[in-house]
Formats: C-alpha cells, sequence, structure tokens
C-alpha cells in the first residue's frame, strides 16, 4: 500500500481538550521514522515561534486573573472537537506515516491552528504532552456497544442490568462492581516518552499527562449500568439500590485518586490543561509540581447531566452527597456540563466545597444564572455549537446572543468566558470556527470597550 493510501485510513482524531487522550500506545507502535521525525520536527519548529510570543503570557495572566476572579474581562475558548477531523483530515493533513507519530502530528498541527487561524484565548507552549500507555479496568462490568465512536460512528448500548425487574432490589450490587485498577505498561509509556524526548529535542520540552478521568461521573456510570430509564425509575423505586451503587462508585473513585496521587501519576492541571467541561485551569491558587502533584493542588470536578430531567430534591439525596465526599479532595472544584443549574443551584452550591467554576449551559436560564452567580464564580457559558454547523451560519442571530448574554453578565459583575466545544460537525466549513472567535471578539469589545 502506497504512504497516500495508508494515511489516514478509518482514523479520525483521539486528542480531547487539545492533546489528553485515555490511552497511549503499544510498545510495536513507539517507533518514528526518519520521515517522520523530519515532519515532526518542521511542525514543532513552528510551533515553538508562536510560543515564544509575549502575547502566549499575557493570555497565561488573564486566564490566571480570570480563575482568581480578578477581572472582568471575558475570555474565549474553542476546542472544534469532532470538527478537527474537517479541519484536518487525515488523509489530507497529516503526512506521517507511524500511528505514534500521526497522533503527535494532528496534536502539532491543532496547537498551530489554534494560534494561526482561530486565534482564542487558549494559551499555546513549547511543550508536548505524553499520556501513559495504561488500563484502568473500570467497574469490572461494563455496557455492550453498538457503534464504534473512535471511528466517529453513533452508538447505542446494552446496560447489563437494564432488564431486570424485581430481582434487582435484591441484587448484590458489590458482587458485580469492582474498585477500578490502574496498570500502566511502564516499558510502552517510557519508550514513548524518551522517543518524544529525541524528536523534539532542543524544540519542545516533554512531559507525562494523561486523561486518567473526566468526571466521577455517577450518574453516567449508573445509567451505562442499568439504563437512562432505568435510572429515572430507580429513584423512586429502587432508592436502595441507587444509594448502594452510588457508594460503590464514590468508594472507587476515591480509590482510585489515592492511587494516582500516591503514584505520582496526577497532572498538574492548574496551568494550561483543559478542565471540567470547558475552559483552561490557570490559577494562582494550585500549586502542583509534575509528578509530585496531590489532590489539593488540583481542580477538581463533578456533573450529573444524565439526570437533566430529575427534580432537584432528587439529584440532592441521590448525587450531591457522594459528589461532596469527592470535592472535598480538591483544591477548587467545577460543577456541571449540560445540565440546566439553575433549578439545583442553591443544593449545588451549599454542596460542592471550594466550588469556582460553574457550567451555564444551554438547557440552563443564563440570564438567571448571571444573577445567581454574580462575581463570586466563573460563569462557564456554553454557547451553542449549533451556532457553527451549518455551512452558513446565521452571523446576526450569533452576535445578537452573545451580546444579550455578555450585557447581563457585565451587569451582574460576572466573570465570564464564552466556550465553544461539543461541536460534532463544523457544516463542513472549517471557517466557521475562527469566524466565531471573531465575532466573538467583536462583541465583547461591543459591550465591555
Amino acid at each position: 500500500m502506497k504512504l497516500d493510501e495508508h494515511v489516514g485510513v478509518n482514523r479520525i482524531d483521539q486528542g480531547q481538550g487539545g492533546n489528553l487522550m485515555v490511552h497511549g500506545w503499544p510498545l510495536e507502535q513507539c517507533v518514528v521514522s526518519d520521515h517522520d521525525r523530519q515532519v515532526l520536527r518542521e511542525v514543532a519548529s513552528r510551533l515553538r515561534e508562536f510560543a515564544e510570543r509575549p502575547y502566549e503570557q499575557e493570555k497565561a495572566k488573564l486566564w490566571t486573573a480570570h480563575n482568581d476572579l480578578k477581572t472582568e474581562q471575558p475570555v474565549i475558548y474553542i476546542d472544534p472537537e469532532n470538527g478537527w477531523n474537517e479541519i484536518f483530515p487525515w488523509h489530507e493533513a497529516i503526512q506521517c506515516e507511524g500511528d505514534m507519530a500521526q497522533d503527535w502530528e494532528m496534536w502539532l498541527r491543532k496547537e498551530l491552528y489554534w494560534a494561526e487561524v482561530m486565534k482564542d484565548d487558549k494559551v499555546v507552549e513549547a511543550k508536548f504532552y505524553i499520556p501513559y500507555h495504561a488500563e484502568d479496568t473500570a467497574w469490572g462490568i461494563s455496557e455492550e456497544r453498538i457503534g464504534d465512536p473512535t471511528k466517529g460512528e453513533a452508538y447505542v448500548w446494552k446496560a447489563p442490568f437494564a432488564d431486570m425487574e424485581d430481582e434487582y432490589e435484591e441484587l448484590d450490587l458489590s458482587e458485580y462492581i469492582k474498585t477500578p485498577e490502574i496498570h500502566v505498561d511502564w516499558e510502552a509509556s517510557n519508550r514513548a516518552f524518551d522517543l518524544a524526548k529525541d524528536v523534539f529535542d532542543g524544540i519542545l520540552e516533554v512531559e507525562f499527562r494523561h486523561k486518567w478521568w473526566w468526571s466521577p461521573d455517577l450518574s453516567l456510570s449508573y445509567s451505562n449500568l442499568r439504563g437512562m430509564e432505568n435510572m429515572m425509575c430507580d429513584f423512586y423505586d429502587y432508592p436502595d439500590q441507587v444509594h448502594a451503587m452510588m457508594r460503590l462508585f464514590t468508594d472507587g473513585y476515591l480509590k482510585k485518586f489515592d492511587y494516582l496521587e500516591k503514584n505520582g501519576l496526577l497532572p498538574n492541571n492548574a496551568g494550561s490543561m483543559y478542565i471540567g467541561s470547558g475552559g483552561i485551569g490557570y490559577t494562582s491558587e494550585l500549586h502542583g509540581t509534575p509528578g509530585q502533584v496531590k489532590l489539593m493542588d488540583m481542580w477538581g470536578f463533578n456533573e450529573a447531566q444524565e439526570t437533566s430531567e430529575v427534580s432537584p430534591e432528587m439529584v440532592k439525596e441521590f448525587i450531591l452527597p457522594y459528589q461532596h465526599e469527592m470535592a472535598e479532595k480538591f483544591g477548587l472544584n467545577y460543577y456541571g456540563c449540560c445540565e440546566g443549574l439553575d433549578r439545583r443551584w442553591e443544593y449545588v452550591k451549599e454542596a460542592i466545597p471550594r466550588l469556582r467554576r460553574v457550567s451555564v449551559s444551554q438547557w440552563a436560564d443564563s440570564r438567571k444564572m448571571s444573577e445567581l452567580l454574580q462575581g463570586d464564580y466563573v460563569y462557564c457559558y456554553k454557547v451553542s455549537p449549533t451556532d457553527i454547523a451549518v455551512p452558513h451560519p446565521d452571523e446576526e442571530y450569533i452576535r445578537r446572543r452573545l451580546n444579550e448574554v455578555l450585557t447581563y453578565c457585565k451587569q451582574c459583575g460576572n466573570k465570564v468566558e464564552l466556550l465553544m466545544k461539543d461541536n460534532h460537525t463544523l457544516g463542513h466549513h472549517p471557517k466557521n470556527a475562527s469566524r466565531w472567535v471573531q465575532i466573538a471578539r467583536e462583541e465583547v469589545q461591543r459591550v465591555y470597550g
């Protein structure tokens, strides 16, 4: 097979929040050919030029002041997510041959695109982050997925406890739900790390950074194992089993956190790292040294978006007590994803210690959230990705909506950020991403001066 026929075959971008990945590469993929080395060094050299701009330090200071609640200036962040595959189709954009090298090249090109084209407030660094090659055993039992999201496919799932009726009430869940274990393949991990140091020698600093979890997802884990409809009914029909499952999940996550901390595997997410359900973690209030990071040096994150249609009182009873236990371990906390928090805010505010960043999704009353948050929290506004998911976005509507949100955020003294994420498509028009950033900047300027 010729190179141009091989590159990108059945591949899509696997990075999340920039270049975070759940898995590294097996030993057999830890190779970089002379051809790939040349490609990677050329792209990395261009990235370093951007990273050395004083502007990047200015953006880092802006994020720090923003997360420290010390500036009124809004920040803007975009991650096209699946749209990256329209910006950089593998068979057209990726020049490397090896699977690992292709992943590395994709990451570097994304960073360059942020700096050269999209021009939001993401900080570009002269660093290259490597994930560990590791296995997470999770709960020891999992749903059966039909469809493969790693290939860009939609999927449904079969929950292992879904078809149980009365027997579910008597089920000893501890026989099925096991404590997650992390097994790091150090030979493969160190091989990839050493290769990266060699390839990027004199250009980029190399550091381990792994996505060990996105969220300690209690409601997602429950719905995966029991099914969404069953979960909704179980709060009423089987409350003891819901509490038993949440207890097992919480204990499992706490043990996982403890293992990662004791073994020096936690990332420093109080810097350039993507955190929670959107945004960057820079803050002067957390201080983590790579390889020695403690939970109290980190941003924690909790959400319960699968319970969006569950009453606030049930969330208070079945979800928040367990999230409180986990949030207590972290120095600062981020809460929420797609759920509308305006209806449960009073309970969330009381349950989550050291809460700093709060998601304001399209399912929340954004004006009410503005009034509730005031200047005491970061107002993480999730702009609708449908705005740029079509070939020809309605720019007048985008401006009107952004202006409306920014106007009442300014009136309430909110520490606001505009987050464009969850993009499944850019309407096959990659320029939609950079155009949205330009419009957002213009509306920020119009409202804030």
